[in-house]
């Protein structure tokens, strides 16, 4: 049946897949085809939020690291607890595709009433008080908005906070890839209205079973050379194999920017860091503009793409790919620059998601542009 599920999923990896060619299964070599032997192995199938970076091996192998590691590995949270902060961190991002796959998981998981609720928002629906608990704090994350807005201490235990502050992170990194690059759904398209409550029944007992497999910690990590934990990963130092697995992601994907120049990294890096800078929601392409207009031309493409994806990735669309790949032609350069600026903005949000008795720095300015 795992073999069956496996190959099903080979051509959504790639289908699903916006702007870039996702390496086939069978045309993967090297480092591609390590991870994608290890997604299928752990994951249960090619999962296209983690194929979708396989134009850069790179990048490819830092998103996993930090998907298997944090989600996926057994550990303190429970796997339920995780999909929650999953589900309820890809609700505060609109990022439709990731809902869909984890509010799936977390009915399999679940199979009550609690999971349609996380995935809704409906909070008081959730009958566990705990679990709500745990998807509200996960739910309140993000750019500008404080998740203890009175100074309440995170609703973590000291031994699951790495792992589940680590999906919460992860999840802030992958919905704006996936907002940028995947389609809005993983259902095919032209199912018929009465027949989609059967069909995610179906997808609910999959993905809750494919939950289900035992994943060992660690063995992702020779995926990517050791690197020393920055700063503000203060949060994971409680878990080892957490905090060796973000370090190894973290320094891939700031070693996959380069090519983008340093003035373009520095003004993204300001906004981020900026505690007085208010989410521009809806207006994020005009306020992209403004924000880009002191740089040299041919830089702003570049500028405005970052912008957009880290702090609002569901207003991406092929303008602004299209004019960054006139200036940046390279499918891996593309990858590569837009998996940069989600993480600055995903590390921007971890400063704020340390529970009591850590010290989080102020501002995630040490990051090298």
């Amino acid at each position: 049946m795992s073999g069956l599920i496996e190959r099903a999923s080979r051509r959504p990896a790639t289908a699903h897949v916006r702007h870039v060619q996702a390496v086939p299964p069978g045309a993967a070599t090297g480092l591609v085809a390590q991870v994608y032997r290890q997604v299928e192995r752990d994951f249960g199938m090619l999962a296209p939020p983690v194929s979708l970076h396989s134009p850069a091996p790179g990048a490819l192998a830092a998103a996993w690291l930090m998907l298997r590691e944090a989600l996926l590995a057994q550990g303190a949270a429970t796997r339920e607890a995780k999909e929650a902060v999953a589900a309820a961190v890809s609700v505060a991002n609109r990022c439709p595709y990731c809902v869909e796959v984890h509010g799936a998981t977390l009915r399999g998981l679940l199979r009550g009433e609690s999971a349609a609720a996380v995935a809704e928002q409906r909070w008081d629906d959730v009958s566990d008080p705990r679990l709500r608990e745990i998807a509200l704090w996960a739910g309140a994350s993000g750019l500008g908005t404080p998740v203890a807005p009175g100074g309440e201490p995170a609703p973590l235990r000291a031994d699951e906070a790495p792992e589940l502050i680590g999906v919460a992170v992860t999840f802030h990194y992958v919905n704006r890839m996936v907002n940028v690059f995947l389609v809005e759904s993983l259902l095919p398209a032209g199912i018929p209205g009465p027949a989609l409550p059967g069909v995610r029944r179906m997808a609910a007992w999959l993905m809750g079973s494919l939950a289900r497999r035992t994943v060992e910690p660690g063995d992702s990590l020779q995926l990517l050379p050791a690197a020393p934990p920055p700063a503000d990963l203060h949060w994971a130092a409680g878990n080892p194999n957490v905090s060796d697995a973000f370090a190894r992601a973290y320094a891939a994907i700031e070693a996959g920017a380069e090519p983008v120049p340093d003035e373009v990294r520095a003004l993204i890096l300001e906004r981020l860091a900026d505690p007085t800078a208010e989410p521009p929601g809806l207006s994020a392409r005009a306020w992209a503009d403004k924000a880009v207009a002191g740089l040299p031309e041919a830089h702003r493409p570049a500028a405005r793409l970052g912008l957009v994806t880290a702090f609002s990735s569901a207003q991406v669309g092929p303008d602004l790919v299209d004019a960054f790949r006139r200036v940046h032609p390279g499918e891996d350069t593309l990858i590569e620059f837009t998996s940069w600026a989600s993480l600055a903005a995903a590390r921007q949000i971890s400063t704020q998601l340390a529970p009591a008795g850590t010290t989080p720095p102020p501002a995630v300015r040490h990051l090298e542009a």
